[in-house]
């Protein structure tokens, strides 16, 4: 049977053909008995061969199909269905109507405003998140490979080469070596060095950067030129090519792109958080995260592990946002103020009597003291990198549900016992002066 006379595979209609890529061939489907529209990719004629090439190439293919068929996520394509018609080889996915790859968008032409990219990017973060939290490295994010619709729903697919952590591993599926787009990956990725969640973030990194200013970050004529880049030069400074950027956007997209991991992103959501900061740099379209965008950014702090999820709610509608940019004061030694404070992203510094004694970062908290007793600060909170934190107003928690209430004091003395123990510690080891409940 020709490929061009595919009609039916499976128990699934072809429709026509749709796309094409390295991979395969993409056809729009029917799924008689679930009623719906599906994509039917397609494995090239190769696949069915008996060599070591194709061998490797059946992995990458049905790869896609072990792995994404196991990530549930609004932003992720799904994989439905995989199966063997004769000798054609095809994986069952989500048709994303609509949908244009984000390389539309990558070029000096067509490039979307400040707003558009950041939403796309926040969501893209987050789905990452989710699968790497599940033990899914990509492995190839690029343009290409991110969909989105008309009114900028984002959908990643193409999970082929993605990695599983070892515990969970379909090992006949998997593979290994240097695979990857070169243009997109990570210094690590290139050198072939343990690859972990973050090679993806600065995969992301690159493909913002390229949204934003239609210049790819590590461009060059050669492929190791372009290695050469990627691992050992600096990219130029993003508002040198898009001026109207917000600096904390490019704080954000010089994480994304730090050469070494310890210095990288850590996780999708720290990203996402510091995304959200940037609502409040763009008029009114943005200035306030919607209230799930702010359960998912705090659920996972260590606050609030003993929560369940509604009475995270009311955590959050007791609560103010604050963003401050480096630099800025947060609280001030000697003002008084009875709020306490959740570091949602970013680090700060703790400064008592003009000298830095302390560092917090994300899910660390400040302000207990005087929270509990309204009395004067002991030390004041400098913003050290772009910051965010929920700002907990006693008044507002008196109207909580009293079991939230209880819960919440419960934790709250747990967190301040936890600090003056460190502050303790602190002050045996050295006579300097250190900041306790602040």
């Amino acid at each position: 049977m020709k490929r061009r006379d595919i009609q039916v595979l499976g128990k699934y209609d072809v429709i026509e053909e749709i796309g094409r890529g390295s991979m395969g061939t993409v056809y729009l489907g029917y799924d008689p008995f679930g009623g719906r529209k599906v994509a039917l990719k397609v494995a090239h004629p190769e696949a069915s061969n008996a060599d070591i090439g194709a061998t490797r190439y059946r992995k990458l293919f049905f790869n896609e199909a072990k792995i994404a068929g196991k990530l549930k996520h609004p932003n992720i394509v799904g994989v439905y269905d995989a199966g063997v018609d004769g000798d054609i080889w095809y994986i069952v996915m989500e048709y994303v109507a609509g949908g244009q790859t984000l390389h539309s968008y990558s070029k000096p032409e067509r490039l979307l405003p400040i707003d558009d990219v950041v939403g796309i990017i926040f969501k893209c973060v987050k789905a990452l998140d989710y699968a790497h939290r599940k033990g899914v490295i990509h492995r190839d994010i690029k343009p290409r490979n991110v969909l989105v619709t008309s009114d900028f729903e984002v959908k990643i697919g193409d999970f082929g080469i993605a990695l599983m952590a070892p515990s969970d591993a379909a090992e006949s599926t998997q593979v290994y070596g240097y695979v990857g787009s070169p243009l997109y990956m990570s210094p690590e990725q290139i050198r072939m060095d343990n690859i972990t969640n973050q090679s993806d973030i600065f995969s992301v990194g690159v493909m913002t950067y390229q949204m934003l200013t239609g210049c790819h970050p590590f461009a060059a004529d050669t492929l190791p030129a372009i290695t050469h880049r990627i691992t050992s030069h600096r990219h130029l400074p993003l508002r040198e090519l898009r001026p109207d950027a917000p600096k904390i956007l490019e704080h954000i997209v010089d994480r994304m792109l730090a050469k070494k991991v310890a210095t990288r992103y850590k996780m999708g959501l720290d990203v996402a958080a510091d995304l959200s900061l940037i609502f409040d740099h763009l008029g009114p379209t943005g200035e306030h995260l919607p209230g799930k965008e702010k359960l998912n950014l705090v659920k996972d702090l260590g606050f609030f592990n003993d929560f369940p999820e509604s009475e995270i709610w009311e955590v959050i509608n007791a609560s103010v946002w604050q963003t401050f940019d480096p630099g800025a004061e947060i609280i001030l030694e000697g003002e008084v103020d009875n709020s306490f404070y959740v570091i949602v992203s970013g680090d700060v510094v703790v400064r008592k009597g003009g000298k830095d004694v302390d560092e917090l970062g994300r899910g660390d908290c400040f302000g207990e003291m005087g929270f509990i007793a309204r009395q004067q600060r002991s030390a004041s909170i400098i913003a050290k990198s772009p910051v965010t934190v929920m700002q907990v107003r006693s008044t507002l928690m008196e109207r909580a549900s009293l079991q939230c209430q209880l819960r919440f004091h419960k934790i709250f003395l747990y967190t301040l016992v936890a600090r003056l123990s460190r502050t303790t510690e602190q002050f045996s080891r050295s006579d300097a002066p250190v900041a306790a409940a602040r």
